[in-house]
């Protein structure tokens, strides 16, 4: 098994990820590629820099016009609209649908109309869908990481001074070893969070391995102390060899169905005012639960109450129990693992006479399963155009049919 180890010693961030995967082997020619089958106007400027005596490539990606925020719903229509292999596609637009999400519940903003500011820029597109073709193109099994330094103190955004971690990394790195170091300012981005969150799968010292190369990605800073993220690549020896690897856990791109191993963590509930359900339901979410559901449920004695049941993968148990314990009345959690057979799934973007929808598509090797529209973007829709909600989903089921006969088998 091949595995990489990312040294977090000085935080993470996508343009660190980027450099560091230069560094281990993937090519600057690979890099350009996945830029230009993103069809974004953007350069990429690489180099060869120096912080504070250890070599590292500096990945810039810098936007052909004067950078500026965007909504997350353009971000993802550029992406539903590249180039880019549906695979790919379909695991980067989950994380950037995780980072709206974040921000979302930050903001108390709905998905569909959440501003994503300092991650809004073309480089946060091209960080994630880079990071991910490169840890997939070094063909890395499983990825593992060292307790993140988060840096201290306050850091300038678009909403102010705020203090480190800012809001969305704070829910992002949920579940994840962290540490705050000597140096001011932050080191650790939400993009860098969210790319942890998805990729690493285990959490400590550097695992036993058969070296194969180191390495180092430089941030934009140059603090006294290395600015650099390192990644060890090589063959898993040892215990680390029998780890279920990153493509048995799930294979998020594959057009059949695949398998997945997942928890499920459960309790029983009845006491709890039910108003605060939603709310609940709502960070789970946010911190990366799969599915929430509230069963209605008949307890002991006769006594009405809810069993709240969650879905996720076996990493974020760890921060779903604790908003469970922190968030609910509950005193105990039952935790056990299930294995989920699931199709493959890919987000469309299709056009309507009220503007632009994302479709899920459902699918396997027979052809497309089904097609659902995404309900909070046709909601702010049909607040937008005035008309019933129903109408937009209509709309967007006719055009994704459209689509759907195109790609049915002949």
């Amino acid at each position: 098994m091949r595995i990489g180890y990312l040294d977090c010693a000085s935080g993470a961030s996508g343009d660190m990820l980027l450099g560091a995967l230069l560094g281990a082997g993937w090519t600057e020619a690979a890099l350009r590629d996945v830029v230009a089958d993103l069809g974004v106007s953007v350069r990429v400027a690489i180099s060869r820099v120096d912080r504070r005596g250890v070599p590292a490539a500096r990945v810039e990606v810098l936007e052909d016009g004067p950078p500026h925020s965007r909504p997350y719903p353009v971000l993802a229509r550029l992406l539903a609209e590249s180039r880019i292999d549906r695979a790919l596609a379909t695991n980067a637009a989950r994380v950037l649908e995780r980072l709206a999400a974040v921000e979302a519940g930050v903001h108390a903003t709905p998905i569909a109309e959440v501003h994503l500011h300092e991650l809004g820029g073309l480089d946060t597109l091209v960080d994630v869908v880079g990071v991910l073709a490169g840890v997939r193109a070094l063909a890395l099994d499983r990825l593992v990481a060292s307790p993140v330094n988060l840096g201290r103190g306050w850091v300038r955004t678009d909403h102010g001074i705020i203090p480190v971690p800012a809001p969305a990394t704070a829910v992002l790195i949920e579940g994840m070893p962290v540490y705050a170091g000597e140096v001011e300012g932050e080191l650790l981005t939400p993009t860098g969070a969210v790319l942890l969150g998805t990729l690493v799968s285990g959490w400590g010292p550097l695992p036993p391995m058969r070296l194969e190369g180191i390495g180092v990605g430089a941030g934009k800073a140059d603090p006294p102390r290395a600015n650099v993220l390192r990644l060890f690549v090589g063959e898993a020896l040892g215990e680390a060899a029998s780890i279920p690897s990153e493509a048995e856990r799930i294979d998020a791109g594959s057009a059949d169905a695949r398998v997945e191993r997942l928890a499920v963590l459960e309790t029983s509930i009845d006491d709890m005012n039910p108003q605060l359900f939603p709310h609940v339901e709502a960070r789970l979410l946010a911190a990366g639960a799969l599915d929430v559901m509230t069963i209605p449920a008949v307890m002991k004695k006769g006594r009405p109450g809810h069993l709240l049941r969650v879905l996720a993968i076996p990493d974020r148990v760890r921060a779903l129990y604790g908003i469970l314990l922190a968030e609910t009345t509950t005193l105990g959690v039952r935790v056990y693992e299930v294995t989920r057979f699931s199709v493959g799934r890919r987000r469309v973007e299709v056009e309507t006479e009220f503007g632009s929808v994302a479709v899920k598509v459902a699918e396997d090797l027979s052809g497309v399963l089904t097609m659902t529209p995404e309900f909070e973007v046709c909601r702010a829709l049909a607040q937008q155009h005035g008309v019933p909600v129903k109408w937009v989903i209509a709309a967007a089921h006719r055009a994704a049919a459209v689509l759907g006969e195109r790609a049915r088998p002949r």
